[in-house]
């Protein structure tokens, strides 16, 4: 049954003043289709300092946009019996452990074999839920640590957590270069103007994207990174370390082909080469529980892959002074 109401709201930041009321709720309520809002506004289900504006209607900044609306059911998506690597689970949400390859949402080209395909198998319920009760996304090839909603009090409250940037997200990486020390990046990500299947820094347009990188441990021409982030655009690590010319290891479409060092064994070879994905994994996250408000935090150990990454570094890119030639 669906008993539980979708309420949430969110104030107008000072960025969107002025900008119409639909577009600015696509951007405060990412979790639901710019149709589905236009329809609240429409109904009066979505209200503006609690009174109805049209969808074309400018606002404010300082304005608070509430949602106060029945959920729909989720029709369409196929429940499967996919194994899931369960970290806790209770009433309200449910954390995993995502392997990398392993699609979250349905989507072209992926309409099934994702892991909400596997979600609704594992609680039916998931399906009363915006999204199949995800609330944000790792890319297909990133592995690690994800939350997911099981109820609509708990989406709602994550979703307000996020925009709040209150949830910690951790992850490990592996790029290509000796970074000096660490830092934190602070520039736009938008569409690349040209290629529309990637992202790009963008001087204008883009929207506030900001992590912070600190060093783990420097190899002779790699560095392992420990990453947080206070936002979460797409491929927001992946294009930021480019952006610092820091590409991730096994990064197809930010990275390039792979450095090698100059006289690297066979071994050293193989392993950059033959890494199958980008270097990353979410290794850790926190977030205040929905239903009792208690902060609770939880990590999720390296998969094997990085693992031997980071063991082959160790054994055959060690630090030598003076010697950071690449061919």
């Amino acid at each position: 049954m669906m008993s539980e109401r979708i309420q949430i709201s969110a104030q107008v930041p000072a960025e969107m003043d002025g900008d119409r009321l639909d577009q600015v709720a696509a951007r405060l309520f990412p979790d639901y289709s710019r149709s589905r809002l236009q329809g609240w506004i429409k109904k009066g289900e979505l209200l503006v300092d609690g009174g109805q504006l049209r969808p074309r209607d400018k606002v404010e900044e300082g304005m608070e946009l509430a949602i106060d609306t029945e959920p729909e059911e989720v029709v369409g998506w196929k429940a499967q019996d996919i194994a899931l690597d369960i970290l806790h689970e209770d009433e309200h949400i449910i954390v995993l452990n995502k392997p990398a390859g392993l699609v979250v949402h349905p989507g072209a080209g992926h309409a099934e074999g994702t892991l909400v395909n596997a979600l609704l198998a594992h609680a039916p319920e998931m399906a009363q839920l915006p999204r199949g009760g995800i609330v944000h996304r790792l890319d297909m090839e990133t592995s690690g640590i994800m939350v997911a909603a099981k109820s609509i009090l708990a989406h709602g409250d994550l979703v307000a957590q996020l925009q709040e940037r209150t949830v910690k997200r951790e992850y490990s990486a592996v790029c290509i270069g000796v970074m000096t020390g660490g830092g934190t990046v602070n520039e736009p990500i938008g569409r690349h103007p040209k290629q529309r299947k990637k992202m790009a820094v963008l001087a204008a347009g883009g929207k506030p994207a900001i992590t912070h990188y600190r060093v783990a441990k420097r190899f002779g021409h790699h560095t392992s990174i420990a990453v947080n982030l206070e936002t979460g655009r797409t491929h927001q690590i992946r294009v930021h370390m480019a952006h610092r010319h820091y590409p991730l290891v096994g990064d197809p479409t930010y990275g390039g082909r792979p450095r090698i060092p100059k006289g690297a064994s066979e071994e050293l070879v193989q392993a950059l080469r033959g890494f199958p994905r980008q270097a990353l994994h979410a290794r850790a996250l926190g977030l205040f529980h929905p239903e009792t408000g208690e902060e609770v935090n939880f990590d999720c150990p390296l998969p094997e892959d990085m693992k031997g990454l980071l063991a082959t570094l160790e054994r055959e890119d060690p630090v030598v002074a003076g010697d950071d030639t690449l061919y």
